[in-house]
């Protein structure tokens, strides 16, 4: 696989107006997260360039802009809080080696082709962590909103939420309240010509500069200039199953949000993306992103349509999107230094309502009250919890519900009758219930449809156990496409049962997987091959007659002339059923 993709110049005009479009969507936020995340406005601005132009240069979505994102902020902003608190030295080095190690473990997503896999999350735990993170953002930007330094800690920020209403800071809440206004507010026609985030950030850093001296406004600062130092990767061996279980959240959170942001650039594009070249060209941005002292990033849905809206079809929009923040970051430290922490917390309250899925949420209860749960269950291990253990316990418990659904569903296709007991609404024809009724309950049959996996199982067992007394088990697998390993055993305990008591046993219709799954058990190898018959009614049909030389073999034996009997009709070998014992 070619590492770097082609650039076509064919939509050039295009491409130029959606990249330019984007990197000025994303300048605000770029440097709004980097401040929330503790790392400062740099870092942001580093991941945007980093993350988005080597993301379009590897990756397999070419409308798609990259950069950093609500979710991988809130992520990094506990793992500095974390490594930094622990170790004030090599506590930042260390944090830009989780990044690394977390593009790391995008590239192998990739080069193992898990990409189809991952996003087979179900869309409640997607739903819900989603929605958690917009909470967060919310509730730990309110303490720079109102004047105040910014906590990574949701509970911290909680705990403190009285303290910072009874003490606010009256320039910096106006400021932060006015920055809301505009980002809500922003008409349409003025935000396709300038973006509401951008304005916001114009408009209320010049009236901060108008505010009298003892205002106290926290403002960015200068941040440097020019080629940014390099970061080595450093760790502690007693500290790397943590780093290596942050960068595996880093690694499946940025890959699930760039991968559904390509849904969402197929859908409005009309084109299909390649799912595990996007993991490696994502990794491999957010491997130089730490390596140069960037955020992490993943694919930003709100950049990627602005982007196709103004224009952008290829990745030459999203390499255009990373110049121009290049070019921005080697002349940018004059013109950040004066914007005010609560215009940035402002934007990210934005950003924080906008990832809650209220569209869900609104409606969820109408559809399930065990999905409406579970979204909640995953939302609030989210914000008080961690996301890794959210979204573990959400598949969990997702995964419980379908195999329970899926099992209920296969049960009602395990179905048994002798004709007088159990299901009386089996598929058969006419002249299968007349046999059956010939048989007087003789004659077991046991009928499997659809795919039989483990749910499947019990059911088998149960339906067994109908009636004890019969002489044939005719065992109907025609309708079977797929036969898993659970229920192929109790299949095989089922006939291996029925053959310990001397007992015919007919297989009927496995052919394709099902028959390589039994043979592979050598279970047809115990079965003659004349009682592994293609069709019901002939498998009904070989069981009568076997039954009607039942009859007459003990009718002559309870006259004492069996043996004589056994010798003319040579019987005793199909009665005994010796030959599938062995």
């Amino acid at each position: 696989m070619q590492l770097i993709n082609p650039i076509t110049t064919k939509n050039l005009r295009g491409d130029l107006f959606g990249g330019i479009t984007a990197a000025i969507v994303a300048l605000p936020l770029a440097l709004a997260f980097g401040v929330s995340s503790g790392a400062g406005a740099i870092a942001g601005l580093y991941g945007a360039v980093c993350v988005g132009l080597l993301a379009a240069l590897c990756g397999g979505t070419p409308s798609q802009i990259s950069g950093p994102t609500g979710p991988m902020t809130v992520v990094m902003a506990s793992v500095f809080t974390a490594l930094i608190a622990k170790y004030p030295e090599t506590g930042l080095a260390m944090s830009f080696t989780v990044i690394m190690l977390g593009g790391a473990l995008q590239i192998l997503f990739g080069v193992l082709k898990l990409g189809q896999y991952i996003t087979l999350i179900p869309y409640t735990v997607i739903s819900g962590f989603m929605s958690g993170i917009g909470v967060i953002i919310i509730l730990i930007e309110i303490a720079p909103l109102l004047g105040h330094p910014n906590s990574a800690n949701v509970i911290e920020a909680l705990q403190n939420f009285g303290y910072f209403i009874q003490n606010v800071n009256p320039a910096a809440m106006g400021l932060g309240v006015l920055t809301l206004a505009i980002v809500f507010l922003n008409p349409k026609r003025v935000n396709r010509v300038i973006p509401s985030p951008l304005l916001a950030l114009i408009v209320c850093t010049l009236v901060s500069l108008f505010l009298p001296e003892g205002s106290q406004i926290e403002r960015i600062g200068e941040i440097p200039s020019g080629l940014p130092s390099l970061h080595w990767p450093q760790f502690r061996v007693q500290d790397l199953k943590d780093m290596v279980g942050y960068s595996l959240i880093l690694a499946m959170l940025g890959s699930i949000d760039s991968l559904l942001t390509s849904l969402v650039a197929d859908n409005i594009t009309r084109t299909e993306h390649d799912s595990d070249r996007e993991l490696i060209g994502q990794g491999i941005g957010n491997m130089v992103s730490g390596f140069l002292g960037g955020l992490p990033g993943a694919g930003a849905t709100m950049r990627t349509v602005i982007n196709v809206q103004a224009g952008g079809k290829t990745n030459l929009s999203g390499i255009i999107h990373g110049l121009v923040l290049m070019v921005i970051v080697f002349g940018a430290g004059p013109l950040t230094a004066t914007i005010p922490h609560t215009v940035l917390a402002g934007i990210l309250i934005k950003v924080g309502i906008d990832i809650i899925d209220w569209s869900f949420l609104k409606r969820a209860h109408k559809l399930s009250v065990k999905a409406t749960g579970l979204m909640y269950i995953v939302l609030l291990l989210t914000v008080f919890v961690d996301l890794i253990t959210a979204v573990a316990v959400g598949v969990f418990v997702a995964n419980m519900l379908t195999v329970k659904k899926l099992s209920d569903l296969q049960q009602q296709d395990v179905q048994a009758t002798t004709g007088h007991h159990g299901d009386h609404h089996l598929p058969l024809t006419a002249q299968e219930r007349q046999l059956l009724q010939q048989a007087m309950g003789r004659i077991l049959l046991l009928r499997l449809g659809g795919p039989m996996s483990f749910g499947a199982a019990k059911s088998i067992a149960q339906r067994m156990g109908i009636v004890e007394d019969y002489d044939v088990l005719i065992l109907d697998l025609e309708d079977v496409p797929l036969l898993g390993v659970t229920a192929s055993l109790a299949i095989e305990n089922m006939v291996n049962e029925a053959l310990g008591k001397r007992r015919w046993v007919f297989v009927v219709g496995a052919t394709g997987d099902v028959k390589k799954r039994l043979e592979r058990l050598e279970l047809l190898s115990r079965i003659p091959v004349e009682h592994q018959a293609t069709t019901r009614q002939k498998a009904l049909e070989q069981a009568i007659a076997l039954l009607g030389q039942l009859e007459v073999h003990e009718v002559i034996t309870h006259s004492g002339m069996s043996e004589k009997i056994n010798e003319n009709m040579n019987l005793s070998e199909p009665l005994t059923a010796e030959k599938e014992i062995k």
